[in-house]
């Protein structure tokens, strides 16, 4: 039973909302006039959002969500735990969050990278290993070995990490991909159809 001092979960959840504003959009690599453009919500008032100032509504956090391409209960931090659910902790190696989507020891790992604009000068590195890489969000500029490839949303890209290699944003805006790791050797089987039987 809750004491009478104690907060509610709502409350609990909506003095956590600004923060969690605040914290992905600068993951995303966005200012706040971009964000303001984006959703059509003036900067001081996602400036007062994000600081607690001003109490969000749902005709805020819609646009602002949608701006994110997320869910509203996963913008809000609200998912309930469940089988069909993963809940992950994102990690920021090297100014880039990891999103780890794979939830137990296996060979091939799976996870979603989102990448800051300001992360656009190649450091090509080489380790063991083979990567599949989706673009979900913006221009990716990849590198590998001597050859440059540019990637669009919808676009993918394999490759052996053992060829120095480098990936990330082409243009000023955050990029987000999904990415395949597996063992040196271990490629990705892409189905394009059923056979019939």
């Amino acid at each position: 039973m809750r004491r009478m001092d104690e907060p509610s979960p709502i409350a609990i959840t909506l003095a956590q909302v600004g923060p969690r504003l605040r914290r992905i959009r600068t993951e995303r690599g966005l200012t706040l006039s971009a964000l303001a453009e984006a959703t059509g919500i003036s900067i001081s008032t996602l400036s007062r959002l994000e600081s607690g100032r001003r109490r969000a509504s749902l005709e805020m956090l819609l646009p602002i969500a949608q701006a994110h391409r997320l869910p509203l209960d996963e913008l809000l931090g609200t998912l309930e735990s469940g089988k069909s659910r993963m809940h992950t902790r994102p990690r920021v190696r090297h100014g880039r969050v990891h999103f780890s989507l794979t939830n137990r020891p296996s060979p091939l790992q799976a996870w979603k990278l989102v990448i800051p604009a300001a992360q656009n000068r190649p450091e090509p590195c080489t380790h063991e290993g083979h990567v599949w890489l989706y673009v979900l969000s913006g221009r990716v500029r990849v590198v590998l070995g001597d050859r440059e490839l540019v990637l669009e949303p919808g676009e993918a890209v394999e490759f052996d990490t053992g060829v120095p290699h480098w990936f990330g944003p082409l243009g000023g805006s955050a990029v987000e991909v999904l990415g395949l790791l597996g063992g040196r050797g271990e490629r990705v089987h892409v189905r394009t159809g059923l056979r019939s039987r």
